[in-house]
């Protein structure tokens, strides 16, 4: 088997989320236009190898604040909103600008911590993710700084994008960074400091090298980069740590510049398997001989094919899916259980008519069942 390294993980991912940092995309208020054009180049190229590409990027409170005149160091919280909302709109020019030459469309998702805690709404994510990625759209998420409070915010956009990572099922998550990866102790301090190409797994001797941030416009240091390592990781997605300061960081990393790579728990999708297969299911379908053979196959579960609905279930809670001869398997229910018994039986052509509302496909996708 081939030794795993930073570059080997980039050049074979097929789904990359890459995560920039305020401190790479700002200076002195303004916007690394230079910079941030030759990651389009770069971004450009990795769409060329047939992979699809996630940006998560930091920026919009610096470069709002710089706008409004705001003073440096922590801002209170409705001046961070306001300075969101003035940076956002200039960011997302930025990259649509960036990014038209080289034939893409860019498309702006903002999140939340409950965007992706709340069962309903971290389905309806991966859903616009998904589907944005398969029109050929490159996703520019950020945290919605303009409406979150601290009780629904991630604080910093390294666990945001190991979040986004897991949620849309990529094998790769990229940190662009202010520093080349993982050392044993503080570069700038300790001259004995060392460089830690591969993490297999992440120890509590692990956790304790991390540090503070080395820039004051970084919200999160080396410790939310291990937290987001440790998501990332367990939902089967490799993560990596690499410096972005110079043009091009993306292409660097393809050629062997220095980087931390941490090694995936498994893959994506039998991760996302393993986590729906261990919930507790809130109610059942039924389904008919047909229907379980088409499951066998690595087919949707369609209304047709469902004979009786039991519970009470919401969209997204876990459902037991049972066939005439027993338990199948456990799925993500694509509709509440009032809306599964009324388009239970019927092709997936009626459910507009039954429903007075155009209605999913599926009553349960393949992708969110673990037979």
């Amino acid at each position: 088997m081939a030794t795993l390294t930073p570059a080997s993980v980039l050049h074979g991912a097929r789904r990359v989320v890459v995560k920039i940092g305020s401190a790479l995309l700002v200076e002195d208020g303004r916007l690394r236009s230079d910079w941030l054009a030759a990651l389009a180049a770069d971004v450009a190229g990795l769409r060329g190898t047939g992979a699809e590409v996630v940006i998560v990027s930091s920026g919009s409170i610096a470069l709002g604040r710089a706008v409004l005149g705001l003073p440096q160091g922590a801002l209170a919280l409705e001046q961070s909103q306001a300075a969101a909302a003035v940076g956002q709109i200039r960011l997302a020019r930025a990259y649509e600008e960036v990014l038209a030459p080289h034939g893409i469309t860019a498309g702006q998702v903002l999140l939340t911590l409950d965007d992706t805690h709340d069962r309903r709404r971290y389905l309806n994510s991966r859903a616009t993710l998904g589907t944005l990625l398969g029109l050929g759209v490159l996703p520019i998420v950020n945290e919605n700084d303009t409406i979150a409070t601290d009780e629904i915010r991630y604080g910093d956009n390294d666990r945001l994008a190991a979040q986004v990572a897991v949620t849309i099922g990529a094998d790769l998550l990229v940190l662009l960074s202010d520093v080349d990866g993982l050392y044993t102790g503080n570069p700038q301090s300790d001259p004995q400091a060392r460089h830690l190409p591969v993490i297999d797994s992440i120890t509590p001797e692990v956790e304790g090298m991390a540090g503070d941030p080395l820039s004051p416009f970084s919200k999160g240091g080396m410790k939310t980069k291990i937290m987001a390592a440790r998501t990332a990781t367990a939902g089967g997605c490799a993560m990596l740590i690499g410096a972005g300061q110079a043009l091009n960081p993306l292409a660097a990393l393809t050629n062997g510049a220095r980087a931390t790579l941490f090694v995936a728990q498994g893959d994506p999708r039998s991760a996302r398997k393993g986590w729906i297969a261990g919930m507790k299911p809130k109610g059942a379908v039924h389904v008919d001989s047909g229907a379980a053979r088409a499951l066998a196959s690595g087919k949707s579960l369609l209304p047709a094919g469902v004979v009786r609905v039991e519970g009470q279930f919401h969209r997204g809670d876990a459902v037991s899916i049972n066939g005439p001869d027993g338990p199948l398997g456990v799925g993500l229910a694509g509709y509440d259980a009032a809306e599964a018994r009324a388009i239970a039986g019927h092709q997936s052509s009626e459910i507009e008519t039954i429903l007075n509302h155009p209605g999913r496909v599926a009553l349960i996708h393949r992708d969110e069942m673990a037979l």
